[in-house]
């Protein structure tokens, strides 16, 4: 329910068609297309442009979904870090197929991303981690992501209780680590004018090369 005074929900709406994507426009390789829109994303200004809504769905068939950071990407794959023992987490070691979205308003863009999540290796967790700051560092000890508290003081005991523990020097926690999305399928969407948007689907065929298409609006 919305103010009597403000507009219809049903009435919000946007036109779009800035620029077009077309088949010969593309890159053949869905990662080097990423990173050509991810680089213009940048150019343009958007704040967190690595911010991209993962989807996971555990063996309870309940979809959930939330905002991470992407940390880096590769011909391998889409990296980001988390709490092994979240909801997230738990649901991915459940089932490891998860979908991740990037929304950049300004350009009219989207890209989905499909895929199968892959450990990444502790090392590479380790030197990430290190990287952090080091408020950043403590809270992935202080917090037991998706639990249960009794309150936000509870939480900030348990800071305080990290950081006097390991003052400059704090270890990676074994519940944590990065994690890399394989993609099977990679979409990009360019907003359209009349609601006619281009969707260019890259999908991996079984000689693990990838095949372009178009997608209806």
């Amino acid at each position: 329910m919305i103010n009597s005074s403000s507009e219809s929900i049903a009435k919000f709406r946007k036109n779009y068609g800035k620029f077009q994507l077309d088949e010969s426009q593309v890159k053949a390789n869905p990662v080097e297309q990423f990173d050509l829109w991810f680089i213009e994303s940048i150019k343009a200004g958007i704040e967190e442009p690595n911010a991209m809504f993962l989807a996971t769905c555990g063996k309870n068939m309940q979809p959930s979904g939330r905002i991470v950071l992407l940390k880096d990407y590769s011909e391998n794959g889409f990296d980001f870090h988390t709490n092994y023992n979240s909801r997230k987490g738990n649901e991915i070691k459940e089932n490891p197929l998860v979908s991740a979205t990037f929304f950049w308003g300004p350009l009219e863009r989207q890209i989905r991303i499909e895929g199968e999540i892959e450990v990444l290796d502790r090392n590479y967790s380790e030197l990430y981690f290190k990287t952090r700051p080091f408020d950043s560092r403590i809270g992935a000890w202080a917090s037991e992501q998706s639990k249960v508290i009794p309150s936000r003081e509870f939480l900030l005991n348990r800071f305080e209780e990290f950081s006097k523990k390991f003052k400059d020097d704090v270890p990676v926690p074994e519940h944590w680590g990065g994690l890399r999305i394989v993609p099977s399928k990679i979409e990009f969407w360019q907003g359209g004018e009349n609601r006619l948007h281009d969707r260019i689907l890259y999908t991996k065929n079984p000689d693990n090369k990838w095949e372009i298409s178009r997608l209806s609006p």
